[in-house]
């Protein structure tokens, strides 16, 4: 029997956990703050809501989906991305106008393991519905980035680029195709078969990059309208002064993207798969699926590969407070001493059982806490002493001080 977990997979205990919880409360906090509601859809989707959405001529669709057919013969796919879920739930449910979402949660592709490209990979992501105005890419773009900063990565650059619109793409297509062409035996086998198909796919091969070098640009091929939405965007990004850099062949992976398309670099992470998320403009998605036009951007993060960038740094703390009960016969008042912690938004934990003191303060340091606070002798004065388990400096605190003493 084999009980290890399948490969591309990972179990996320402690001490690494805390990481993960830690990052995943500031997403939370931080787009509730920017106005984006909690959305949840299915793990799992019809197959024809990728092969539609994401494009049946991309990578992700041609060789990473994990696709099976269920007990009714029905095509599912495990979502190796969730924009696509989530403008099928919007167009499912009747929404109408503006909708902003956010989400996090687990995504599947079959790729090559490696490190920061797992199977099964976590995503934190917001999609900006109904909304063509650059300021909502300028709102998106500036989340992602507040969030990658308050996670603790510090220097990062955000790459930008337009691809333009579809009606913007038909001539420089018909120019990137005889450019690809005219190069075709330079190319890898897999950008060879979407020259004719999906040559902007083929900006995106990291393998001929050396050859794509002076490709053709998007950017140089938009239209006035779009230009100029190009133009806002990047006036926007130095007004919110968000280092950028503007990356000429930067199309992304996915075909529903059409003008802004991003993508977040910590400049000291030096890792083969270097971004950490991006995003862009998908105005024509909802159509494809079967619903009206919706202009829409959004992003989506890679929280495995954030805290791949974010290096060997030490855990937080498992507690802020471990009660120490050196007086059995104050148990009662220890557990409503710990239940008034907690309610102040204290991590507060003790030992279940009548332990020795020694005893508890072993389990204060297995439970990895910040301080001990052991109520004996001075509780009747109402004061506890607390100890700080890595520098071992003591004091005297008032019991009912000590949530505000923690915070200093």
């Amino acid at each position: 029997m084999n009980l290890r977990a399948p490969k591309g997979t990972d179990d996320v205990f402690p001490p690494e956990s805390r990481a993960w919880r830690r990052l995943l409360r500031t997403w939370d906090d931080l787009s509730e703050r920017y106005g984006y509601e909690l959305v949840m859809t299915p793990s799992f989707e019809h197959t024809e809501v990728f092969a539609r959405g994401v494009g049946e001529a991309t990578e992700v669709v041609e060789k990473q989906m994990y696709t099976f057919e269920d007990k009714g013969g029905r095509s599912l796919t495990l979502r190796p991305e969730n924009t696509a879920g989530v403008v099928r739930a919007y167009i499912q449910n009747g929404r109408t106008g503006v909708f902003k979402g956010a989400y996090s949660g687990a995504m599947y592709r079959y790729e090559r393991p490696q490190e920061g490209r797992r199977r099964q990979f976590w995503q934190l992501g917001v999609e900006y519905l109904g909304e063509s105005h650059v300021d909502a890419d300028l709102e998106v773009i500036e989340l992602g980035y507040r969030f990658l900063l308050e996670a603790g990565l510090g220097d990062i650059e955000v790459l930008v680029n337009s691809i333009g619109d579809p009606a913007d793409r038909v001539a420089y297509n018909e120019l990137l195709t005889s450019w690809l062409t005219d190069r075709a035996d330079l190319l890898s086998s897999d950008a060879r078969g979407r020259i004719e198909s999906n040559p902007l796919r083929v900006l995106d091969s990291k393998v001929d990059g050396d050859v794509l070098g002076d490709s053709p640009t998007p950017a140089d091929h938009l239209s006035e309208e779009t230009a100029a939405h190009y133009a806002a965007l990047v006036e926007g990004l130095e007004a919110r002064e968000i280092t950028y850099r503007k990356a000429p062949r930067l199309v992304r992976g996915l075909d529903y993207y059409n003008r802004t398309v991003f993508e977040y670099v910590p400049k000291l992470y030096a890792a083969a798969q270097n971004t950490v998320g991006g995003g862009g403009r998908y105005d024509g998605l909802a159509e494809l699926l079967g619903g009206r036009h919706l202009p829409a951007t959004g992003l989506a993060l890679g929280l495995d590969r954030i805290l791949v960038a974010l290096g060997d740094r030490p855990p937080p703390r498992a507690l802020d407070v471990f009660l120490v009960i050196a007086d059995p016969s104050l148990r009662a008042e220890a557990r409503d001493f710990a239940r008034r912690l907690r309610d102040a938004g204290v991590r507060t934990d003790f030992v279940a059982g009548e332990r020795s003191v020694k005893a508890q303060f072993k389990a204060a340091d297995r439970r990895d806490a910040a301080v001990v606070a052991v109520i004996g002798e001075e509780w009747s004065d109402g004061k506890v002493t607390v100890k700080d388990l890595s520098s071992g400096e003591e004091r005297l605190v008032v019991a009912g001080d000590l949530p505000g003493w923690m915070d200093r």
